[in-house]
């Protein structure tokens, strides 16, 4: 029976994505699992995975075309199978390409309702702020701060596109000169410093950076952060992975991080509270552990998603976080490496970082930032001594957790570091 590849949620505040690429085309027998299009999301490009197993029977998305998650893009079903009473399926719409559910609305006549609503009068809840645009031309409007009442629309009765933003962004008016009034008697007037307008450079934002200013926003307003911190002594882990790499190919080795990964997700488990999300009057708890990890990307970074990691083998966690890494600093990522993370760790210490905090990852309750293992003098038994050491901060929500569960929270990881053979367990 005949099924629909849908656009996946690539991520929590996702709304849509762009089809960039088809990779088969009608006619092509797909596998379920296999990957038939690149998607691009607001951080990244992936891979679409076909969710259905069959003959590729119609596209109902075009290259370019933006797509709201949910959305039907293609129909897979039985060699010569009869489509025509699916959704997109008809007959006398097989020879026209889909187009996109905005563009599809900007065809639909309009309402005979003016542009602007005069001021005073009530305005149409279907036009906000009395300004007609699609959906897309708003979200676009809203990212780059834009007044849409200063855009000109090339649509039915006015209304803006995409297109019409996009050409505002690319010639935007001359800001126009506010004229200052008249100073008061015997007040001194000085004129303002203009801004600047030679050696500074513009550039713009790209999506990734887009996104994480609108989640980083989010959350430091909206979620009431705290810190705890702790030192961790990181010869026993070191001593250990040198151990455990000794015997291992390259392209197998573990990293401190993976270490540390595995060190979170135990340590979780009796930390419910942490490996959870806010949703109101209620505290969401994962049943899964799945840990995070923050990667530096070209323009910004990605969080990749190790599933189950409190019962996968510290060598699955490797492999897995190797695998989604390379993926990620690629460009070429997969909807499943970024999606179902319940707790994120934030790792610097490459980076020749002492200590920091991190932002916490909504809609998740807590995330670990992590610095360098460290040669740093120490004392040990009343005597002055070199340990390596490695300082930890989590991040936490207080509408979740409080301080006495985050410090428990990392005597435990602390401890398990401190004594890695039972990451091996």
């Amino acid at each position: 029976m005949a099924d629909y590849i849908v656009m996946p949620k690539l991520g929590f505040d996702m709304r849509e994505g762009v089809l960039n690429t088809w990779l088969k085309t009608v006619g092509d027998r797909v596998k379920r699992g296999e990957v038939v299009a690149e998607i691009e999301s607001d951080k990244a490009t992936l891979e679409l995975e076909s969710q259905v197993e069959g003959v590729l029977l119609k596209i109902l998305q075009e290259p370019g075309a933006v797509v709201p998650i949910g959305a039907n893009v293609a129909i897979v079903g039985a060699e010569g199978e009869e489509i025509a009473g699916m959704n997109g399926g008809a007959a006398d719409e097989s020879k026209a390409p889909a187009e996109p559910a905005a563009e599809q609305k900007e065809k639909q006549p309009a309402a005979p309702e003016a542009v602007a609503a005069p001021s005073g009068e009530a305005v149409s809840d279907e036009f906000p702020a009395g300004v007609r645009a699609t959906p897309v031309a708003r979200r676009m409007a809203e990212e780059h701060g834009i007044d849409l009442r200063e855009v000109n629309g090339s649509g039915p009765d006015g209304r803006i596109r995409k297109a019409d933003v996009e050409a505002y962004l690319a010639s935007p008016p001359a800001p126009a000169l506010a004229v200052a009034p008249a100073p008061a008697p015997g007040v001194v007037a000085f004129e303002p410093t203009p801004p600047p307008t030679e050696g500074v450079e513009t550039i713009a934002t790209s999506k990734l950076r887009q996104a994480i200013a609108r989640r980083m926003t989010e959350s430091k307003t909206t979620v009431p952060h705290f810190y705890v911190t702790t030192e961790v002594d990181m010869a026993p882990a070191l001593a250990l992975r040198k151990q455990i790499n000794a015997a291992l190919p390259d392209e197998q080795k573990v990293t401190v991080n993976d270490l540390i990964v595995k060190a979170t997700a135990l340590a979780l488990r009796d930390f419910p509270n942490l490996n959870a999300a806010f949703a109101g009057e209620q505290i969401v708890r994962h049943k899964q552990i799945n840990v995070g990890t923050a990667v530096a990307v070209e323009g910004g970074l990605l969080t990749v998603v190790q599933k189950n990691t409190d019962t996968s083998t510290l060598s699955k966690v490797a492999a897995d976080n190797k695998a989604m890494i390379g993926r990620a600093r690629d460009g070429r990522i997969k909807p499943d490496d970024v999606e179902g993370g319940s707790f994120t760790v934030s790792n610097l210490g490459a980076f020749d970082v002492d200590h920091f905090i991190a932002i916490i990852n909504p809609p998740e309750a807590a995330i670990l930032a992590v610095g360098s293992a460290r040669q740093v003098p120490v004392v040990v038994d009343g005597e002055l001594a070199v340990g390596t050491r490695m300082k930890t901060t989590i991040s936490a929500d207080h509408r979740v957790s409080d301080g006495a569960e985050a410090a428990q929270f990392l005597q435990a990881f602390k401890a398990l570091l401190e004594n890695p053979l039972r990451l091996l367990l």
